[in-house]
């Protein structure tokens, strides 16, 4: 089309032209296409200079392509023109159909706007046809628009002609031309987009997907080979809790194959004593010690960290579970909370023990002489008592109350006779003559006894009741439910275990026992109940020959 005379157009210009809306079409990049698209104007529509100035995401148009003269390509390429100025161009000079021509005549105007331009020498025109060197033609470039809408689409760029080899301005065939092309560089241009979009998009995914499938891998070996117990179980709906995967470390530890695990949840493995922390430990950040059953039906102390997973962002979330072998640090733990409530010698309970077990048991009076009790007695018209602890109440007319909503009230006998009255009996135990070994056969022969006297004293109670040493050769049995009859015949039945010959260091020693009965009551303490069981237990050695304190 370079010489043709309109209408006549070779065959071979039009082969040319559809060559080239093949080739921007083919594109293998968006780059690719930009400069596909200012060739094929040089190449096909006879122009001898050809700009793609292309709509970035800011809306201001780049020189994104440019053909037809290196020296202006390499002056003009990628430098930015305003949209503003170029809205000015586009609503300027003549419009031919979607072209804008504007005349050397008009066009002066913007020779000093920031739009990136190129200036071409040449003679002025002879003929009212002929191209001016300072004319401007521009095809705007738009985005197709849904069918039917009979509107374009947005802006993408814009065509910038210059220079036609056969020095006229284009004719209603090189206008229907241009516009034509214009149209098929926009759909090349948005495909060609759409295409660098996919592509990236479908680098990220594989990115992303690479990036899962190492996390995944990392989480599977950090899962499998962890040195501590792991466990996924599902969360929410009819199996919520089912274990539904553990790694190599948590069945050894419970002793039990992987497949078999599958039909567990924990509350199927927890120690019955402990199924209410577990039930208390929260899903999300939860923590709990208890124990866990081993397939040899023991147990073991686990400490358990939960954690909350997703299998997607919206997907099925599970419960990822820690489990921590603290056997070890539990044995120590007891072991160490034994040995400080309990004598090294005999392994009883020792006096801060007995205490501590006895005062569990008593609620606590003082004087009424409170300010609730002052308030109580000005409601009531009767003396009240303080309550140690929260949860009293006041019972109007009686003195009895009770401290704590679980507390069972503790009541004596009333007397010295059996009036039928169960309550908790304090014996205390004084050895007789147990000073005279220590000085005779040495401090081992005075252990040896301590030890079998408190073997004795333990297989001669019940289970549930206490034997604790205070100190010394001094002992102390709770036995509660008994009547006053019911204690004297245990401490009786207890003298005689224990004047029984004992082997210490080689040789027989006997020693005797002297009892006190004291009985608890709510509202003593702990000192005073013991105190008064040891007076008691004075008097009955007092009472007796001291030869008969001790048989042997």
């Amino acid at each position: 089309m370079e010489t043709e005379s309109e209408p006549y157009v070779r065959l071979a210009s039009l082969r040319q032209l559809h060559q080239v809306m093949a080739d921007m079409n083919t594109a293998r990049s968006l780059a690719d296409t930009l400069q596909t698209v200012a060739e094929g104007v040089v190449a096909a529509l006879g122009y001898e200079l050809a700009c793609v100035n292309l709509v970035r995401p800011d809306g201001d148009l780049v020189v994104a392509a440019f053909a037809g003269n290196p020296a202006a390509e390499a002056l003009i390429t990628g430098r930015v023109g305003s949209r503003e100025s170029w809205e000015r161009r586009l609503g300027m000079g003549e419009h031919w159909g979607d072209l804008v021509f504007i005349p050397h005549t008009e066009g002066w105007v913007l020779d000093d706007d920031d739009v990136p331009q190129w200036y071409t020498d040449g003679p002025a025109p002879r003929f009212e046809d002929e191209w001016h060197p300072a004319d401007r033609l521009f095809a705007p470039m738009y985005a197709p628009a849904p069918k039917g809408s009979g509107t374009c689409g947005e802006l993408i760029g814009v065509l910038s002609v210059d220079r036609p080899r056969n020095g006229r301005r284009p004719g209603a065939w090189g206008r229907e031309a241009l516009q034509m092309y214009a149209f098929q560089a926009a759909i090349a241009i948005s495909n060609a987009r759409l295409r660098a979009n996919m592509q990236r998009a479908l680098v990220r995914l594989e990115r992303e997907q690479q990036a899962l499938r190492a996390s995944e891998e990392s989480f599977r070996q950090a899962f499998e080979y962890a040195p501590s117990g792991m466990a996924i179980a599902e969360m929410g709906g009819d199996q919520h809790g089912r274990i539904l995967r553990t790694n190599d470390a948590l069945c050894r530890l419970l002793g039990r194959p992987a497949s078999a695990m599958r039909r567990y949840s924990f509350s199927d493995l927890v120690h019955p004593e402990d199924i209410g922390t577990l039930l208390r430990t929260s899903a999300e950040g939860g923590r709990a010690e208890l124990r866990l059953g081993r397939r040899d039906g023991t147990y073991v102390w686990v400490s358990l960290r939960n954690s909350v997973v997703a299998d997607a962002a919206d997907g099925p979330r599970f419960l990822l579970t820690h489990v921590e072998d603290i056997e070890e640090r539990k044995r120590r733990e007891l072991q160490l909370a034994h040995r400080a409530s309990h004598d090294s010698l005999t392994g009883l309970p020792n006096s801060a023990e007995l205490r501590a077990r006895l005062s569990a048991r008593l609620c606590q009076r003082a004087t009424p002489h409170s300010a609730v009790a002052e308030s109580h007695d000005a409601a009531y018209g009767h003396p009240a008592f303080d309550v140690v602890g929260p949860g009293f109440d006041y019972r109007q007319g009686a003195e009895r109350y009770d401290a704590y909503d679980h507390h069972v009230h503790t009541v004596a006998p009333d007397g010295d006779h059996d009036d039928g009255t169960k309550g908790l009996a304090v014996l205390f135990c004084d050895l007789d003559g147990f000073k005279s070994i220590n000085d005779r056969f040495g401090h081992n022969a005075g252990d040896a006894v301590l030890i079998e006297v408190a073997r004795r004293l333990s297989n001669g109670v019940r289970d549930g009741d206490t034997v604790a040493r205070l100190g010394g050769d001094e002992f102390v049995i709770l036995a509660d439910g008994l009547g006053r009859a019911d204690a004297q015949d245990l401490a009786v039945r207890l003298r005689n275990e224990i004047i029984q010959p004992i082997r210490a260091e080689g040789r027989a020693v006997r020693v005797g026992a002297s009892f006190g009965i004291g009985w608890a009551h709510c509202g003593m303490t702990a000192d005073e109940v013991l105190k008064s069981a040891d007076e008691r237990m004075y008097v009955e050695k007092r009472s007796r020959p001291k030869q008969h304190r001790r048989a042997g």
